[in-house]
């Protein structure tokens, strides 16, 4: 488990050290791409820092997977956010084109409409490390909690706990400070959809505990602030907190309505629900680790 505060860094062995010093004084920053598109590069202005950035697409379960690299680090450090078992060839190939060195495989939360593709990853890409939060009760070989930071290379990502869809829910948002791109851009998972949100009933899933996650630790960053969440099924690829703060039809109201509106969603049982959460608990690999207790 990361104990609060503490960073997760890249170094030949994979293993954690001791955040390294970085300038007092805030240096500004600005993208060398618009990141509406589906992908790009961010430099932080005065600095040697690059993030390399793709967003790929699942389309049987609507599921956006992200890659981040530091492409400016000697080793192009990567990592995968919500990846999916069908696409793990199509990911790995991504990779290898563009040269990086993928280290993480992380998720938002325990899936319930897809299996994850972390432990294929990590069965077929040396040295990969699977990371989900400690609130999510799921196997994984890194734990996360609220405050953590992981990094890769140069820039990290920052876990906001975000809990309400299920009770591990977590953001990741890309670095504030000296070096780190801006603005900012915060992987939502199932907490904040664009235009929406993920449903509340059931994986621990509470109304009352989303909306106040989504208020205190989604829209209280910069407007500016890019937002990517696990899917979108109305052909949209991003949004920003200036956005959803005006126009989500959910999330813009009051919390006793905002309850009323989940309470009668009257949605249909998820039909991959049986088979992706017991998988993703274990990592996406469920019929290998039963095969091998036999």
């Amino acid at each position: 488990m990361l104990s609060k505060f503490r960073f997760l860094h890249f170094s030949a062995t994979l293993s954690s050290s001791s955040p390294r010093k970085k300038p007092s004084i805030p240096q500004i920053v600005s993208f060398t791409a618009k990141f509406g598109s589906r992908m790009g590069y961010a430099t932080s202005s005065g600095s040697s820092s690059k993030l390399l950035f793709r967003q790929l697409f699942e389309k049987d379960s609507s599921t956006y997977t992200y890659l981040l690299a530091d492409a400016s680090h000697p080793d192009k450090p990567a990592l995968l956010v919500d990846p999916v078992d069908k696409t793990v060839d199509r990911d790995i190939t991504l990779v290898k084109e563009l040269g990086l060195k993928l280290i993480y495989a992380i998720n938002t939360h325990v899936h319930a409409d897809h299996v994850t593709g972390t432990g294929l990853l990590k069965s077929k890409v040396p040295g990969v490390k699977s990371i989900i939060s400690k609130a999510s009760n799921a196997k994984a070989d890194l734990f996360v909690e609220h405050g953590d930071k992981i990094c890769f290379g140069d820039l990290f990502l920052e876990v906001r706990a975000t809990p309400g869809h299920t009770q591990g829910c977590v953001t990741y948002v890309t670095g504030d400070g000296p070096n780190q791109p801006q603005p900012r851009m915060a992987f939502t998972g199932d907490a904040l959809l664009i235009r929406g949100c993920g449903r509340t009933d059931f994986q621990g899933g509470s109304s009352e505990q989303l909306y106040n996650s989504v208020h205190s630790q989604i829209f209280t960053m910069p407007k500016d602030t890019f937002l990517y969440p696990a899917h979108d099924y109305k052909g949209f690829s991003a949004s920003t907190v200036g956005e959803e703060t005006l126009h989500n039809p959910r999330l813009t109201k009051d919390k006793e309505t905002f309850k009323n509106i989940m309470a009668n969603l009257n949605l249909s049982y998820p039909k991959m629900i049986d088979v992706a959460v017991p998988a993703n608990m274990v990592c996406g690999l469920q019929d290998v680790e039963v095969k091998a207790s036999l």
